[in-house]
């Protein structure tokens, strides 16, 4: 099955194929069709087998489509934030995302934006200053449980859980079951498809599909469209260079209306 039939739109199709992804992986497959039809999906899946672009590509869709959604992605650490914002620009190519702000050289967040993406420790934080409201979340998608919980986060995870409506979809991922989350899970989903990825055949599937690295268009780099990096460093590397104000490192970084933690600040 290819991503078209998979129900994604040709204008994300277009972005991944010019990324060099020919085919979806399995975990791809089995995610994208329940996110577009908007139910709560739980998947048990390894690292490195394309499972941030299969919430990734769904939600590029869903925020084209339904208008104004609001997004709230839990990542365990910074990297893993910069390289979900750095996914999402490249995605969203085709289409548009409402844009956050900086003013006065301070964070000023705006809350019209579409895509909040942070850890735990982070979003309590800025929730607390009063900087955002995540009490209008349409949908959330926490990626991955249990590495929150290696980082000691889940406290502020499920401060963070306590702060948003009842009524949304919930989008979970884990690279394995653990008993310290179960209880947490439970609070999050409402009756969700679980999905459970064999690792080593998804593995293999992902070297396949996901090797390709895409060139930048024209030699232009002022495009204000993000180039793929592939390894994680390249990711943050990237992030820092395109989103620099006025000489300084902003600790979020703004990338096309997304609002990402940067692990500088």
């Amino acid at each position: 099955m290819n991503f078209l039939e998979l129900g994604l739109s040709e204008q994300t199709v277009r972005a991944i194929e010019e990324f060099g992804i020919q085919e979806p992986t399995t975990v791809q497959s089995d995610v994208i069709p329940s996110i577009l039809e908007g139910k709560d999906v739980f998947t048990i899946a390894p690292q490195g087998c394309g499972k941030t672009m299969s919430y990734v590509f769904p939600l590029v869709d869903i925020i084209s489509t339904k208008g104004a959604q609001n997004i709230l992605i839990i990542t365990p650490n910074s990297e893993q934030s910069v390289i979900t914002s750095d996914r999402l620009a490249i995605f969203n190519k085709y289409h548009s995302i409402n844009e956050a702000t900086i003013k006065d050289g301070e964070e000023d967040i705006d809350n019209e934006a579409n895509v909040i993406i942070g850890s735990p420790d982070l979003l309590v934080e800025i929730v607390e200053n009063g900087k955002i409201d995540l009490s209008k979340t349409n949908i959330l998608v926490v990626d991955d449980i249990n590495l929150i919980k290696k980082n000691k986060q889940l406290d502020n995870l499920e401060k963070v859980l306590a702060m948003l409506p009842s009524e949304k979809q919930n989008i979970v991922y884990t690279n394995r079951r653990s008993r310290e989350t179960q209880e947490v899970l439970e609070k999050i989903l409402q009756a969700p498809e679980e999905i459970k990825v064999d690792k080593a055949k998804e593995q293999e599937a992902e070297i396949t599909a996901h090797t390709a690295k895409a060139k930048p268009e024209n030699g232009n780099k002022n495009n204000n469209k993000m180039q793929p990096a592939i390894l994680d460093k390249e990711a943050v590397e990237l992030s820092k260079k395109c989103n620099s104000f006025a000489g300084r490192t902003p600790a979020f970084i703004l990338v096309k209306g997304i609002i990402v933690e940067n692990e500088e600040k």
